[in-house]
């Protein structure tokens, strides 16, 4: 918790530059979710303006897995981390597919034992890196700089962005959590709702509840 207040005081103090170096007004604080939401109280922007890198990084990770156990391309793996960024992540199991075609019936597919090892592969991929290099720089860089690009080119790809998640799959708290975004030049033009089965919308709500605790506790 100290870290994390520590983190609040260097966002407030550190607006003004940010204002400056953001793109169109767009605030580009890429952090931990809940500072996304101090961005975005802070900032006084709308909140399809104020976004985070989320879980798009772990969402490549999970599709290179993935493409790795059904030797398969990552860009034709279609699946996606939602959630919290880190150890609450949430694997949308249910609506991976390739071309189309859900997991459950591609041909070897793959079994519970191995989807839990993947998804911790996934969460534990950048302690990983910390513990042999000491930080993570490149991989983060490289996917905040596909995001970037995304805004400066309008291109309307879609990305596992921080976002406010209120009103959707029964969140009723203004709480920052990774779905996947449409982004162009005017920041999230929308959210695509994914069909998640009980267990992937009971974890994604169980994370907002944990959320809006800590944020409750910030007094901002």
């Amino acid at each position: 918790m100290y870290g994390l207040i520590r983190n609040v005081i260097s966002v407030r103090n550190e607006k003004g530059r940010l204002f400056v170096t953001s793109f169109f007004g767009h605030e580009r604080y890429f952090t931990v979710d809940v500072l996304t939401y101090v961005t975005w109280k802070l900032s006084g922007l709308p909140k399809e303006r104020v976004f985070g890198s989320g879980t798009n990084l772990d969402s490549a990770r999970f599709r290179f897995l993935i493409s790795e156990q059904l030797k398969i391309a990552p860009s034709n793996c279609h699946g996606w981390i939602i959630g919290e960024h880190g150890d609450s992540s949430v694997a949308v199991w249910s609506g991976l597919n390739v071309a189309g075609v859900p997991l459950c019936e591609v041909e070897d597919a793959i079994d519970n034992v191995i989807c839990r090892d993947i998804h911790k592969k996934v969460i534990d991929s950048a302690y990983e890196i910390i513990k042999l290099k000491g930080y993570t720089s490149w991989a983060i860089g490289l996917s905040v700089a596909t995001i970037v690009n995304s805004i400066l080119r309008n291109s309307r790809n879609v990305f596992a962005l921080s976002t406010n998640v209120k009103g959707l799959h029964g969140i009723s708290e203004d709480v920052y959590l990774s779905l996947p975004c449409v982004l162009g030049c005017n920041g999230v033009t929308h959210v695509v709702k994914q069909r998640l089965n009980d267990s992937e919308k009971a974890k994604l709500q169980e994370s907002a509840r944990n959320l809006c605790a800590v944020q409750d506790s910030l007094k901002i």
